[in-house]
């Protein structure tokens, strides 16, 4: 998942730093600028250098040999491989990524497919979103054929009435069957509206918008799954080919 796209949540599940009488002067200096420390690493050519995390970004810091400056950035090898981006996705983005997935498969949501697909999708969508219909009609062969199971966390971002008509899918008999026909529809078939809308239908929506806040996703369909190299996916928006080859591959 691209540094970009984590949002503070996600690095304020780091627990770990450095303890501070431990740093060099000039480390010290800096985390006074707002830099938490996180730990410390041997970088090649024997540098020492220090994880840390800025407003939700990571950072490296490397110590000069005299000890007596630091440097903020990246580092590169002869061929032009940042190796400080290495070690930024191992440390933060990536178990932090993990940990994000833990919350989204314990969401409540609308499920469809099989538990013993290949793939499990978290895929935040509104009523009324296009994309998210076309998704939606996409992604129904691969369900079949079990190479990926969906869950959709509804949200209400598009349309005023979109959160009534959300509320109005997770309230009725059965929130599957009623969310099916209206993507079917694309957006046509729409659930009967009650009179009231259910508190605990809200406080989904609300939480699901929560969820997709922290993620920092700006537009539905948002979609998540975890590859087989287990770090977090993001897609935002309506997936590419290539996009929808590697979610069926789950890469």
């Amino acid at each position: 998942m691209k540094k970009r796209l984590m949002a503070g949540a996600l690095l304020a599940s780091l627990s770990v730093q450095a303890q501070t009488s431990d740093l060099p002067e000039p480390v010290k200096q800096i985390e006074k600028q707002g830099i938490t420390i996180i730990k410390p690493f041997t970088a090649p050519g024997g540098v020492q250098g220090w994880l840390g995390k800025y407003q939700d970004t990571g950072v490296t810091l490397y110590l000069t040999p005299d000890k007596k400056h630091v440097i903020s950035g990246y580092m590169y090898d002869a061929q032009g491989n940042n190796l400080s981006e290495k070690i930024i996705n191992e440390e933060i983005y990536i178990p932090a990524g993990r940990e994000m997935w833990k919350t989204l498969t314990k969401a409540t949501g609308i499920k469809e497919g099989s538990d013993q697909a290949g793939c499990p999708v978290v895929v935040f969508a509104d009523p009324f979103c296009p994309y998210c219909h076309t998704f939606w009609q996409q992604a129904q062969p691969l369900v079949k054929e079990k190479r990926i199971s969906l869950k959709t966390l509804l949200v209400g971002v598009l349309r005023p009435d979109s959160g009534r008509y959300a509320a109005a899918v997770l309230a009725s008999d059965n929130p599957a069957g009623a969310w099916q026909a209206l993507q079917a529809s694309k957006g046509k078939n729409k659930p009967t509206l009650p009179e009231k809308t259910s508190q605990a239908a809200f406080k989904q929506i609300q939480h699901n918008q929560y969820l997709m806040d922290q993620l920092g996703a700006n537009g539905t369909p948002a979609i998540y799954y975890l590859n087989k190299d287990q770090a977090l996916q993001q897609i935002v928006g309506l997936p590419d080919a290539q996009q929808m080859a590697r979610l069926a591959a789950c890469e």
